[in-house]
């Protein structure tokens, strides 16, 4: 029996425990509990997706259904896209995934063969490299170089990263967790070393629209890319609707992939229960003002929380391009798992460790801030009376 783990396959073996989700464990049953350490707001979902739901609850759609997802959603996301990037897309680039996290699964098993190479700009949301290894590939870290609060990527980093083995590229722009946004002119220069060398990139651009620049969304692939390149966009309902328990989310890729797309959805999910996509389709068609409230939200709290927690002269950041998070260092801290853990355990502000995030984040902390501003207040109240006593 001792020797049970080690029967298991490899990839399922090594995966390490999320840093963020002990935390989790830690904190989650405080009395006065403040989670700021998961990617989501405080907001339940709201009741038009709710009765777009129940409708089709009454109408019995509880059956299988199209494995690339109902029509009516993929019509949806093609008419989303088109009013976000301005160009014309095709129903037919785009299916239906449980969920974003299984979009980056799909995508990996649709891209990187076992033994291969996937180039991942670190610190980074660690189910990315944790599905290219639970995958027999190798995630390979690349520096978002930190100086003054900022990140930055450099280019050259990336190419020296290829090898021989190496079968895609992965970008989160804006970033989880630092907030870092790719400029336009950088994404013609990832796309650029793709296509050289031909690669794959697996793009997650979830929080387009939590972008604050002075466009109304962050840069993308899709200004740039032609129509067959070798780009699969990953994609959640969870950040922009309040449906992250829902596990609903999309893949755009080039159409000449669908069968092999729908193939992978077949085998491991065989879709997404219909009455969810109905869920999803109102969303699309009905929430743009819920989203608008989101993406405002997210921006007082980004001020709020930057400006609170100057005031104890020891966090170092700036305010983020995009996202929703304020990822910082603290002088004299270097233990951010501790850290998180004392924090929670003795306040119930829950933070998650830079250590879950990979090489480049130890030294700092992740609070994200799509939240209440009574809420924020509070968290950041408890943060810096706490702070002095360590």
């Amino acid at each position: 029996m001792s020797n049970l783990i080690e029967r298991l396959s490899a990839g399922a073996r090594n995966t390490a425990e999320s840093g963020i989700v002990e935390v989790f464990n830690a904190g989650w049953h405080h009395e006065a509990l403040i989670p700021l350490w998961a990617g989501e707001g405080d907001l339940p979902t709201p009741d038009f997706i709710n009765r777009a739901v129940k409708a089709s609850l009454d109408r019995g759609e509880t059956f299988y259904t199209y494995q690339r997802g109902i029509p009516q959603l993929r019509e949806a996301l093609a008419a989303y896209h088109q009013d976000l990037y301005s160009r014309v897309f095709s129903a037919e680039r785009f299916f239906v995934t449980g969920s974003g996290m299984q979009a980056i699964q799909l995508a990996v098993q649709a891209v990187v063969d076992p033994g291969r190479e996937v180039i991942v700009p670190s610190p980074s949301w660690p189910n990315i490299s944790a599905a290219v290894e639970i995958h027999g590939a190798r995630p390979v870290p690349v520096p978002l170089r930190e100086a003054n609060g900022g990140w930055s990527l450099h280019m050259e980093e990336i190419e020296a990263a290829i090898t021989p083995h190496t079968a895609a590229l992965f970008l989160n722009s804006p970033s989880n967790p630092t907030g870092w946004t790719a400029s336009e002119d950088l994404l013609r220069a990832f796309l650029e070393i793709a296509r050289k060398n031909g690669l794959w990139i697996i793009a997650d651009e979830i929080y387009a629209q939590y972008f604050y620049g002075e466009q109304p969304r962050s840069p993308s692939f899709y200004d740039i890319a032609d129509e067959d390149d070798q780009i699969i966009f990953v994609n959640s309902f969870s950040k922009n609707w309040a449906m992250t328990g829902w596990r609903v989310g999309w893949i755009s890729a080039p159409p000449m992939i669908g069968q092999v797309v729908e193939n992978l959805i077949q085998y491991s999910t065989s879709g997404v229960p219909a009455f969810m996509q109905w869920g999803a389709v109102a969303a699309l068609t009905e929430g743009e003002d819920f989203l608008a409230s989101q993406i405002e939200r997210a921006r007082l709290g980004r001020n709020a929380v930057f400006e609170g927690l100057q005031e104890t002269g020891r966090i170092g950041a700036k305010p983020p391009d995009g996202a929703f998070y304020l990822f910082f260092s603290i002088d004299g801290v270097t233990d951010t798992r501790r850290f998180a853990l004392d924090l929670v355990r003795e306040t119930g502000v829950g933070l998650a460790p830079g250590s879950a995030f990979g090489p480049g984040g130890e030294n700092f902390v992740r609070l994200c801030y799509a939240r209440g501003q009574d809420q924020l207040a509070e968290a950041v109240r408890r943060i810096n009376a706490w702070l002095p006593e360590i």
